[in-house]
């Protein structure tokens, strides 16, 4: 009789135990009915950028655009030599669909002008920040760093009677001093510096940076004179480095 009591009792244990597990998985599937419900709520992937891959860069700036940019390619009077001013120096890169460069530099009779065009696809890693919002925050750094004078409408103290002031870019008028562009690409900037030249000539650097989607572009071209005390046109630079910019924008959006 006892024996039966305990093996009565170890029964009894186990069915106990045994609806224990089952309450508790049933518990567990609950909560497991809900996590569907999360993923439901949960963030959507952000979208990719527009772009997925890069133009050859040497070959994007056609020879009539060298033309003007680097007036002393005309110049160069062996044919050979006059292809190789053309086709540039490609920068060197590990990957062409996420960074392309191309350098030019050619001397004049009047200069030396250096053109370089970089591009760079910008990829988000992040499922929250799309590759767009990750360009313009490259670009924003960018423009951060350049620093840009402040908007005026109105010339400084210094502007003479030409309307051109004086400024850390050297005299220039107040529409052409660095600033925004609101016809070019998603967002742009125009910067241009004169070096300081003492005896020498000074050399102006124009820079065009702009963004369109996942994909920022920057243009530099430079023009040191060979005659002393010369400076180079800030407009004429502008207008040869914006026309590029805009040619370049047309054939990302191509």
């Amino acid at each position: 009789m006892q024996r039966k009591a305990y093996v009565t009792g170890t029964a009894a244990l186990l069915a106990a135990l045994l609806a224990g597990c089952s309450g508790g998985s049933g518990g567990g599937g609950a909560a497991d009915d809900a996590n569907p419900g999360d993923a439901g709520t949960a963030t959507v992937a952000a979208q990719p950028g527009r772009y997925r891959t890069l133009p050859e860069p040497c070959g994007a700036v056609s020879h009539g655009t060298l033309d003007a940019l680097l007036p002393g390619i005309k110049q160069i009077a062996d044919p050979d030599q006059r292809d190789k001013a053309y086709q540039g120096e490609a920068e060197l890169t590990y990957d062409t669909d996420r960074k392309v460069g191309c350098r030019w530099k050619v001397p004049s009779a009047d200069s030396t002008d250096r053109l370089s065009v970089d591009l760079e696809r910008v990829v988000s890693y992040d499922n929250t920040v799309s590759d767009d919002d990750q360009a313009r925050e490259l670009f924003e750094q960018k423009e951060t760093a350049a620093d840009l004078p402040v908007p005026s409408d109105t010339p400084s103290a210094s502007t003479g009677s030409d309307g051109a002031g004086a400024s850390p870019s050297g005299a220039m008028a107040p529409e052409l001093q660095p600033r925004t562009l609101s016809d070019l690409g998603d967002e742009a900037y125009l910067d241009d510096k004169l070096g300081s030249s003492g005896g020498a000539a000074a050399q102006r650097t124009v820079t065009v940076v702009f963004r369109t989607s996942n994909v920022v572009v920057t243009i530099q071209y430079e023009e040191q004179p060979m005659a002393a005390g010369a400076a180079p046109d800030s407009k004429e630079m502008q207008d040869r480095a914006r026309n590029l910019a805009a040619k370049l924008d047309d054939a990302l959006g191509s």
